[in-house]
C-alpha cells in the first residue's frame, strides 16, 4: 500500500489502532512490521495529531517522564 500524505497515513493508523484495539505506537509498529518496511521511514507521514496521540500513549506507559498538568 503505498501511503502519499500524513492525513492518509493518520487515518490508517487510526483505523488500525481501533480495529485491533491497540495503542496508535503500536498500530504504527504493526502497519509497518505487515507492509516490511522500517519504522524510521514513516517518520514524515506522522501528523501533529498522531504524534501527540503516541506522546500520551508513551507517558501513559512511562516511556517518557510525567508532565505537570493543571487540575481541571
Amino acid at each position: 500500500m503505498t501511503l502519499t500524505t500524513p492525513k492518509t497515513f493518520t487515518v490508517l493508523i487510526e483505523n488500525i489502532a481501533k480495529e485491533k484495539q491497540m495503542t496508535h505506537m503500536e498500530a504504527v509498529l504493526y502497519y509497518c512490521n505487515e507492509e516490511g518496511i522500517e519504522p524510521d521511514s514513516v517518520g514524515y507521514l506522522i501528523s501533529k495529531g498522531l504524534k501527540e496521540k503516541i506522546e500520551a500513549n508513551a507517558r501513559a506507559l512511562n516511556f517518557l517522564p510525567k508532565q505537570a498538568q493543571l487540575p481541571v
